[in-house]
């Protein structure tokens, strides 16, 4: 190389990824399912990992406290997470919320016991209020003008009330099953959660490829929820039956059969739900050779 020469190279340099990650907890399992179905994987998967590595070599996996996830997106200890929109909002972190990911919904709602003569918000006013969500539970009562007394808890929320700790509870349900075993009633929906893939601001600039890649992995396992995959074998004359019967995704695709002018391959993407009675339906309709598969993946 000659004194006024520079190295040049065409290659795009791939960066470094950390996605954050519940170590445990309801949306633990579903999480590494998903992950596992992107095509990532998890790698040293063991109880004990603080980080583990996936199938591609620039994406690494931290485990985490759901609750501290946001604040590990936010200061750039972690790229990616993958948390409760809950967490996000008690946190108050600067983060992006790239992809709601559908599972995990449920709402924080205020409760008070069953005999209570507490029937709205406005009769907690000095009330001991009793939550694992001290920041929203605030912002709740201050937006509606009323001062109850917050009493923050670590865990079972729900039995304040019968132990005489508080008057009420803000709590996170999605059934509201441990409400009613606990004699409590919900007087209002504080707020609506579900999981989401959130992302420091900084990275989504600096590692914008990487984590385009990785958001548009876990998406297409979600878009590919709930679909599966129908070809089968239709004369001609029977199409216009068959269209009415499967529109599909913008309608199915017709392609000709090489062994046969008169029949050609119908392919469709549709609810999986619908496959049962579509079948019986298709084949009065003429299809034949009728094969119908999973779709792991599906990228719109």
């Amino acid at each position: 190389m000659t004194k006024n020469s520079s190295p040049i190279s065409d290659r795009t340099p791939v960066f470094h990824v950390r996605i954050a990650i519940p170590n445990k907890g309801r949306i633990s399992v579903p999480i590494r399912e998903l992950i596992e179905k992107s095509g990532l994987g998890i790698i040293d998967n063991g109880d004990r990992t603080l980080i583990a590595r996936t199938r591609d070599q620039h994406v690494e996996i931290l485990y985490a406290r759901p609750i501290d996830i946001p604040e590990y997106v936010a200061s750039g200890v972690a790229d990616l997470g993958i948390t409760g929109h809950d967490m996000v909002v008690e946190r108050g972190s600067a983060v992006t919320e790239l992809l709601n990911l559908g599972f995990g919904s449920a709402s924080v709602v205020l409760a008070v016991p069953e005999n209570s003569n507490l029937n709205s918000p406005k009769d907690l006013n000095g009330k001991r209020v009793s939550t694992e969500f001290p920041a929203i539970t605030r912002k709740y009562f201050k937006k509606a003008g009323i001062i109850p007394i917050i009493v923050p808890v670590g865990g079972a929320c729900e039995a304040t009330p019968s132990l005489g700790i508080s008057d009420a509870i803000v709590d996170i349900s999605s059934s509201g099953s441990t409400l009613r075993q606990n004699h409590l009633k919900i007087i209002d929906t504080v707020l609506e959660t579900s999981t989401y893939l959130i992302a420091n601001p900084r990275s989504c600039i600096d590692k914008k490829e990487k984590i385009d890649e990785i958001h548009l992995a876990l998406e297409s396992v979600l878009n590919a929820r709930g679909k599966c995959y129908l070809m089968m074998n239709v004369i001609r004359s029977s199409l216009d039956d068959i269209r009415t019967i499967i529109p599909g995704m913008g309608g199915p695709t017709i392609m000709d059969v090489a062994s046969s002018a008169d029949m050609v391959a119908v392919h469709a993407v549709v609810d999986e739900e619908k496959v049962y009675q579509l079948i019986n339906r298709l084949k009065q309709a003429g299809a034949r050779d009728i094969l119908v598969m999973n779709i792991e993946r599906l990228i719109r």
